[in-house]
């Protein structure tokens, strides 16, 4: 197992979660025994790797920023980190007007299963739509008034709050940059050791992934609904997935024209974060992960992995953009109603700008998709014909956001100079020769 490559230690794990969980619901006591006995195993995993993202997003943000000696370097990252996220969340929305559009998967939807989904996810929808509704009724520049935190300690203690933790970040980061150098050398020196000791807690959480997957995958397998609920929206999972895996084409073949870098080497670089993504659904829980595989084995550098990486993890939304898109249009097809170009392009805008506040955690984007229903004036009941597939395509997207995020950055370091050789370190790399 040790000589596979991660990746394929994470596939195998994940199948053998699969096959176990298939097993196991042949026993009247077999899906009980994977809720109680094998599940707990999956959460200890996520939580694990929730349990440092924090720590990681404030010592590598510190860290990256104090490195930079210059504010004026750190906007010009900054414009082009934001700018490109928008533009592939723009070409995301796009290709997932363009396939359910195509496609029409809400024209195989009939009446009678339409009433019998609202029916089974009624309580489920009201719930993310009453989330939604307050949402809506903040005010305009909510979202910038929730950026600073009144309390940084309460801030990091929600991983919800990425976005709070990284504007205390960069704003601490700055403040390094302003004191005299001799001033500051002790707080760098800090923030940089305990930014390599976080590295290494990771390498030691990896050795653990297979087996974490598998727990995940096993009591996704015995949680998952009826098979005649996943048969009735074939056709919309389908266009999803059709869609994010043109959307990771896009991802291929723009870090191929502006970094030279092959498909091939991107794939296996980032593999093991786009698995982990796959598994837990989180781009926060995976950020641990993403940013060691981005700098270590796509050759990123660190100053630019710790800025763009967190802020891509909460910002930069492609694949949860592009399954808004196809499920909005999708909800109409299946009421019968006919979407006007001008309300197409008011999804494209309204998604694009829904992903920007969509929280880096799981199911967050459903909530999102409320808002973006109630522009384009669907019917927001309709939320409940999809939540029975939701959870594996929220999977699916959560890998596309990985993706996203990891070829930004590859284009951004490009950009600035800050693209070079993969070097991977092991978990062991720092004991004495006879004890690894």
């Amino acid at each position: 197992m040790k000589k596979l490559a991660l990746h394929w230690q994470i596939l195998l794990g994940m199948a053998a979660g699969v096959l176990f969980a298939l097993l196991m619901t042949n026993f009247s006591w077999g899906s009980e025994f994977i809720s109680d006995w094998i599940k707990p195993f999956g959460n200890i995993f996520i939580n694990a790797l929730k349990l440092i993202a924090v720590p990681l997003i404030l010592a590598s943000l510190i860290k990256g920023i104090s490195d930079l000696k210059d504010i004026s370097k750190l906007s010009k990252m900054g414009t082009r980190t934001i700018l490109i996220y928008i533009v592939t969340t723009v070409i995301a929305v796009s290709i997932g007007l363009g396939m359910v559009n195509l496609i029409k998967p809400g024209s195989t939807i009939t009446e009678e299963t339409r009433n019998e989904l609202i029916a089974s996810y009624e309580g489920d929808a009201s719930t993310r739509i009453a989330d939604a509704e307050r949402q809506k009724e903040a005010g305009p520049l909510q979202a910038l008034e929730d950026l600073v935190p009144s309390n940084i300690f309460a801030a990091a203690g929600d991983n919800a709050n990425m976005l709070q933790v990284i504007f205390f970040a960069i704003f601490f980061g700055i403040g390094l940059i302003l004191i005299p150098e001799e001033t500051a050398k002790p707080v760098k020196s800090f923030f940089d050791g305990f930014n390599e000791v976080i590295l290494k807690l990771i390498d030691l959480i990896m050795l653990a992934a297979p087996y974490g997957v598998f727990a995940l995958l096993a009591a996704l397998v015995v949680e998952s609904p009826s098979t005649d609920l996943f048969a009735a929206l074939a056709m919309y999972a389908v266009t999803v997935i059709i869609g994010l895996l043109l959307m990771i084409g896009v991802y291929l073949l723009i870090v191929w024209i502006f970094t030279g870098r092959n498909p091939a080497f991107f794939e296996n670089g980032i593999a093991p974060a786009q698995l982990l993504g796959f598994s837990t659904s989180s781009s926060a829980a995976t950020l641990p992960v993403t940013m060691e595989r981005v700098e270590e084995h796509l050759g990123v550098h660190e100053e630019v992995t710790s800025f763009v990486l967190p802020i891509g993890a909460t910002i930069n939304m492609d694949g949860t953009s592009l399954y808004q898109a196809v499920a909005a249009v999708f909800i109409a097809q299946a009421f019968g109603m006919d979407l006007s170009f001008g309300a197409q392009l008011g999804i494209i805008a309204t998604a694009t700008l829904a992903s920007i506040g969509s929280a880096a955690v799981p199911g967050a984007g459903m909530v999102m998709l409320v808002i973006v229903l109630a522009q384009a004036g669907i019917p927001e009941a309709g939320l409940a014909l999809i939540f029975a597939v939701d959870r594996p395509l929220d999977m699916c997207r959560t890998t596309v956001n990985i993706t996203g995020d990891a070829a930004v950055s590859m284009i951004v370091a490009k950009s600035i100079d800050k693209l070079g050789e993969p070097h991977a370190r092991n978990w062991n790399d720092n004991l004495p020769k006879g004890q690894k």
